[in-house]
């Protein structure tokens, strides 16, 4: 299988892009990184690159992500939005941990609020949902289905304790 080939191959599988917790805001539109291939304080940025990159690229697919190399002095990420707000955010010498957090607490969504649009996208995805908080409160609203037996009393053909009485 040619996905499993290179460095770390674990990077190109369906179950490691979807764990990444970086989900940038609405408002972001371009996400650059500039760092050099060589020098030791450009470490944590070229590592943030080779195992972050890949993931903040399929988790945002409407930004666009770019990286420069060996074109700076200094590592750094620059966040341009759709208000033409420019964030700069300084890499110099620091860890890939400490430039991922860094990002997601600076830029990214919550974990609340990543769990409310889970919430919402389950809730209108499948439109088999009813009941409290879904679009339909019962089964019986959707044309086709049998009334509320509140309602409108079911047939004796359909109740069990008919059913019983007749086989005897």
């Amino acid at each position: 299988m040619p996905f499993k080939k290179g460095l770390a191959p674990i990077r190109r599988t369906l179950q490691y892009l979807n764990s990444s917790k970086l989900v940038l805001r609405e408002r972001v539109k371009v996400f650059c990184m500039h760092y050099n291939m060589e020098g030791e304080n450009h470490k944590g940025t070229k590592e943030f690159v080779f195992w972050h990159l890949t993931q903040l690229q399929y988790k945002n697919p409407n930004v666009q992500v770019l990286t420069f190399t060996d074109m700076t002095p200094t590592p750094f990420i620059r966040i341009f939005t759709e208000n033409e707000e420019d964030i700069l955010v300084d890499c110099d010498s620091k860890s890939r941990e400490e430039i991922h957090d860094h990002i997601k607490k600076v830029i990214c969504k919550s974990d609340e609020k990543l769990r409310e649009e889970a919430i919402e996208r389950e809730k209108k995805d499948n439109p088999a949902n009813f009941g409290w908080g879904c679009e339909r409160q019962c089964i019986c609203e959707i044309p086709g289905q049998i009334p509320c037996p509140g309602v409108v009393p079911l047939p004796k053909v359909m109740r069990g304790k008919y059913k019983n009485e007749e086989a005897n």
